[in-house]
């Protein structure tokens, strides 16, 4: 019989560490809800303790999706960590509490600077204090992969006897190497399974060696149940154990490895997409799974192949991960029900509302001037119209702008709206971008500096949409926008004020903490 793998998403926490991807309450909740589509068992939302917009995000989502999937958020092993993990995930029906501390002897030694006795009883202590709050706890052996193995287990142990009820095993700088992370769990298993049967034991690698991959699936192999993993490998440095990867790897090699998992796979490739869009980080072309030319064959003998069978080179059908090997394309003549039959194709839920009126509008504008509209152009269509800052009344808008490009004058008229306010002005600069990203900072008498700025094509054809990420810093402190349109103008024209506003957004929520 198969074992079922717990599957746990930490996107929401530990890829969001990546400079550039934090997102706002907003993105967050839309992530985990097409998290819940993807029928993720668990998702770690965030780190509720480092900040009050993290801790009201983590709360969202507990409301949002807390009702069919388990939530969890991290502490540090402090009271004052557990207890803020506790206020903002009560409210979902199967919360958990996610300590870490390490273990290995450089976290000990230098980073906590205490005898290892001491760092243990504090692991102790922690488990037991959030135990008193909620029946499941996870302990984290922090840098797992270069512990001695006798301290883990101590450790492992008297966490367990304090009751803890699920042990994460972290690779937490991807160190390890399949065979030797295989054998680490192995051991750990066989004396977990005689300590406490009921125990469940998880993995959390990274990327630094490229092996997270082969790093997680050699631990299932090895008594793993539960894996935590990010959407597209997102994460700090070279990033965290990609979800899709170790899904489809099981899902394929099932015979070999006798588990499974009860991912949705054809929402992956969604999923993936709706990462990208939100945080503006693209997935490498060739990227396992996820990646534009995943399913692509340029290769003659390759395409000889394919035409006579496809199991020749493809071990894995495009619509498994929600890759359409025939994609539906829309006109501006293809009418309500065929947009709203692309749409629910998607994944979302829209009814013949008001709101849907608007998004056909905008469908309509978008076909008359693109003429052919693609899966793409859909996806990135409705998740801008569904993404738009209920706080809008409260952030700029892009109401009218002109650019007059030359070698002398490059010259950037702009109006922006606030609520019921006009604001309008015009500036001169080193080029149509610079003229136009100078006088948006006049208007909104915020002095910030543009750090990188990238301009992709989302689909095909001499009018396709364009995409731009951008990312300003301000106060020591980095933020991305993006937008997207035919008209790149205006697409960097709302990348730049996206990035303004979320910085006002950041400004605002910290100074309500401070008054709070």
């Amino acid at each position: 019989m198969n074992r079922k793998i717990i599957v746990l998403d930490t996107t929401l926490r530990d890829g969001e560490q990546v400079p550039g991807a934090k997102l706002n309450v907003n993105q967050k909740v839309e992530f985990a809800q097409q998290l819940k589509r993807l029928r993720v068992d668990m998702i770690e939302a965030g780190f509720p303790a480092s900040s009050e917009g993290d801790f009201q995000a983590v709360q969202e989502i507990a409301r949002s999706v807390g009702d069919t999937v388990s939530i969890t958020a991290l502490a540090r092993a402090v009271k004052g960590d557990i207890d803020s993990v506790y206020n903002s995930i009560k409210l979902a029906q199967n919360p958990f509490i996610h300590i870490v501390l390490g273990t290995s002897n450089i976290h000990v030694e230098k980073k906590f600077n205490r005898s290892k006795d001491a760092v243990l009883q504090q692991g102790v202590d922690a488990v037991k204090y959030a135990k008193t709050l909620l029946p499941h706890v996870q302990y984290s052996t922090e840098d797992a992969s270069r512990s001695e193995f006798e301290y883990l287990w101590k450790t492992i142990e008297a966490v367990v006897k304090a009751g803890a009820t699920i042990i994460n095993v972290p690779d937490t700088v991807g160190y390890a190497v399949p065979e030797e992370f295989g054998d680490l769990i192995r051991r750990i298993n066989d004396r977990l399974k005689n300590l406490n049967p009921d125990v469940i034991l998880s993995v959390h690698c990274h990327n630094d060696l490229g092996m997270a991959t082969a790093n997680t699936l050699s631990a299932i192999k090895n008594g793993a149940e539960k894996v935590e993993c990010t959407i597209n490998g997102l994460g700090e440095r070279a990033g965290n154990t990609s979800l899709e990867e170790v899904v489809m790897g099981l899902k394929v090699r099932e015979n070999f490895y006798q588990a499974s998992t009860g991912i949705k796979t054809p929402e992956l490739l969604r999923t993936s997409r709706l990462l990208t869009y939100l945080t503006g980080l693209d997935v490498q072309v060739n990227k396992a799974i996820t990646g534009e030319n995943a399913f692509a064959h340029s290769s003659g003998i390759h395409q000889d192949g394919l035409l006579k069978d496809k199991q020749v080179y493809e071990i894995i059908e495009p619509e498994e991960v929600g890759a359409e090997s025939m994609e539906l394309i829309l006109t501006a003549r293809s009418g309500r029900h065929a947009f709203k039959n692309a749409v629910e194709k998607m994944g979302f839920e829209i009814g013949d509302t008001e709101d849907f009126e608007v998004l056909f509008d905008k469908f309509l504008k978008l076909a008359d001037s693109k003429k052919e509209v693609y899966d793409h152009d859909v996806f990135y269509l409705v998740t801008n119209h569904r993404m738009m800052d209920v706080n809008s009344g409260h952030l700029y808008e892009l109401e009218a702008f002109q650019v007059v490009t030359n070698d002398v004058y490059p010259t950037a008229t702009v109006k922006l709206r606030k609520g019921g306010e006009i604001f309008k002005d015009s500036a001169v600069g080193d080029g149509p971008i610079d003229a136009l990203y100078t006088v948006i900072k006049t208007l909104v008498g915020i002095d910030v500096e543009l750090k990188d700025y990238k301009i992709n094509s989302l689909s095909r054809g001499k009018e396709a949409i364009g995409r731009v990420n951008i990312r300003i810093a301000y106060q020591d402190k980095i933020y991305s926008g993006r937008a997207m349109d035919t008209d790149i103008i205006k697409a960097s024209a709302m990348a730049f004020l996206n990035g303004i506003n979320a910085v006002l957004l950041d400004v605002t929520n910290e100074s309500l903490s401070a008054v709070n």
